[in-house]
């Protein structure tokens, strides 16, 4: 296994260097921030809506997912996310579709697009380009334009924050501009003392993790409340970034059938890692089953880690739990001996389907 500490190691693999890219998240998510605030939503969109539904796929639709649980507690109308190329059928003249595509030209987002357009929603966009762009232009609907040049995956605070004060100009939720500051001291701290580069691996809570799962199969367990969406970020990241398959689920759901799978296959068993991601807003019914949970798959699996949030708001909790996982994820790579930034087998699966 490679020394994690080593500058050179991490130079030899991250070819792109992806890891300026996630140390400059804190800077990302400022900017984003500022981007929301700047932006004008035309006057035809401070109406109420029976529910909103965010279009996208991939790193575009991680943000709205976040949104989505973020939310749940605050929003009067359901938000929902649709990773797919047609809108639920319950979308109509009442409801907001806010479609998010970074690179402005991801087909399944067009299609949906198209699809809203149909139905005679609402439509506002946010992308830095592309056809996204120029069909929302010409259709005289509201766009959010952001930063291009990045991996959509590490563009997260692109596509969150922007929808976040999006929100709270809508009337959705209220406004979080304290929320999204502590999100952005919290993030720094965690940078430069718990996971970034330049802290020790006896110090560092991402490259210990990452050297856990090391030629182990991941899975990824967090709450239903709220830390749902962080699972999935990090099962995404591990996935394009470590170039590595791991699988996730949710508490309270996981208890009522995965739990049980957790007898064979014995010796593939041994080579699992779970990590369980926590939450002081965990339901308290919820946070008891992660403990029973774990004295049942103790004894089968290789390791238990769980990593806990930081921070007092919500908001800075969740981007807390984002953050350890995406420094995981460029750590595990490096373990991997890849560059965490090209995903070829994707872009190999567009250019076949642009051949279709």
């Amino acid at each position: 296994m490679g020394n994690l500490d080593s500058a050179k190691l991490l130079e030899k693999y991250d070819v792109s260097d992806m890891l300026k890219l996630i140390e400059s998240f804190p800077k990302q998510v400022k900017e984003a921030a500022e981007i929301g605030l700047r932006f004008k939503l035309p006057d035809t969109y401070r109406c109420e809506y029976v529910n909103i539904v965010c279009a996208g796929l991939g790193g575009s639709a991680i943000g709205a997912d976040i949104m989505r649980s973020y939310a749940a507690d605050e929003a009067r109308m359901p938000i929902s996310v649709c990773r797919n190329y047609t809108l639920p059928n319950f979308v109509g003249k009442t409801s907001l579709v806010i479609v998010s595509s970074y690179s402005g030209n991801t087909e399944e987002t067009l299609s949906a697009y198209k699809d809203a357009k149909d139905r005679g929603a609402k439509i506002i966009v946010i992308t830095s380009g592309g056809q996204i762009l120029q069909m929302a232009k010409a259709d005289g609907n509201a766009c959010l334009i952001i930063p291009s040049g990045l991996p959509p995956r590490c563009a997260l605070g692109y596509s969150f924050f922007p929808l976040l004060t999006l929100m709270s100009k809508i009337g959705v939720i209220t406004d979080k501009s304290t929320d999204v500051d502590e999100t952005i001291r919290v993030l720094e701290v965690l940078r430069d003392k718990k996971v970034g580069a330049a802290v020790a691996g006896t110090k560092n809570i991402a490259k210990k993790i990452a050297s856990d799962l090391y030629e182990k199969y991941g899975i990824i367990y967090g709450g239903q409340d709220h830390i749902d969406c962080v699972v999935t970020r990090w099962r995404g990241q591990i996935a394009e970034n470590s170039k590595a398959l791991a699988s996730s689920h949710v508490f309270p759901e996981m208890n009522h059938n995965e739990i049980v799978g957790w007898e064979n296959p014995k010796k593939v068993l041994e080579s699992f890692v779970v990590i369980i991601l926590r939450d002081k807003a965990d339901h308290p019914r919820t946070a008891k089953r992660m403990d029973i949970s774990k004295v049942i798959m103790k004894k089968k699996a290789a390791k238990i880690i769980e990593v806990t949030s930081i921070g007092e708001s919500l908001l800075a909790r969740i981007f807390s739990l984002v953050y350890i996982g995406d420094f995981v994820s460029y750590y595990l790579a490096i373990l991997n001996k890849c560059d965490p930034t090209p995903v070829e087998s994707v872009t190999y699966l567009k250019n076949e389907l642009g051949k279709q």
